[in-house]
């Protein structure tokens, strides 16, 4: 079930383009989960897709973690927003590989694409629960392309040991979860 093969950070040109924001719009999928003064975790952030979005929603008064196991994709995103008041918001953070490493907690947490590369799921969801406020919401989404059907259902029988769970957005080429503290 668990693919421990990473992305490469040299794919994250594709994964950052604008062509994938018509598909993948980052304040449509967003923007009903998020609000101003938020502290929120974008975990597998890559090259910031979403990350930058996340800080703006959440405005001056909210902070966005972005934390990803490749520094080299911690690397774009602080190239992005050097200079900007986005430094202010968005604090990186490196993940190791059999861990997060945080122990905030967070309004909302985004898992995009990358919960089919943790070695130990029921590991990271436990994690997850414990970074996640009580009244907090946390968004995974896999690929259709990489996850079958099957596999993600199995990772949502290990996700209600920790979470209730309910149908997500509509994400392009995507299946999609919404959970929340049980």
């Amino acid at each position: 079930m668990a693919n421990t093969d990473v992305c490469s950070y040299k794919m994250a040109g594709f994964f950052d383009s604008k062509i994938r924001k018509l598909f993948q719009n980052p304040e449509k999928i967003l923007s009903p989960y998020i609000n101003k003064g938020m502290t929120v975790l974008d975990l597998g952030c890559g090259p910031g897709f979403f990350t930058i979005e996340m800080a703006k929603i959440v405005g001056e008064t909210g902070k966005v973690v972005g934390a990803d196991l490749q520094e080299e994709m911690l690397s774009k995103v602080k190239s992005k927003i050097q200079g900007t008041n986005l430094e202010d918001i968005i604090e990186l953070h490196n993940t190791q590989k059999d861990s997060i490493g945080l122990n905030e907690k967070f309004d909302f947490i985004l898992v995009f694409y990358m919960l089919h590369e943790v070695p130990n799921q029921d590991k990271t969801l436990k994690e997850l629960h414990d970074l996640l406020n009580n009244q907090g919401k946390l968004l995974i989404v896999e690929p259709k392309g990489h996850v079958s059907k099957k596999d993600f259902e199995k990772s949502i029988s290990l996700m209600k040991q920790y979470f209730k769970t309910f149908e997500g957005p509509k994400v392009f080429y995507s299946y999609s979860v919404i959970l929340e503290k049980m």
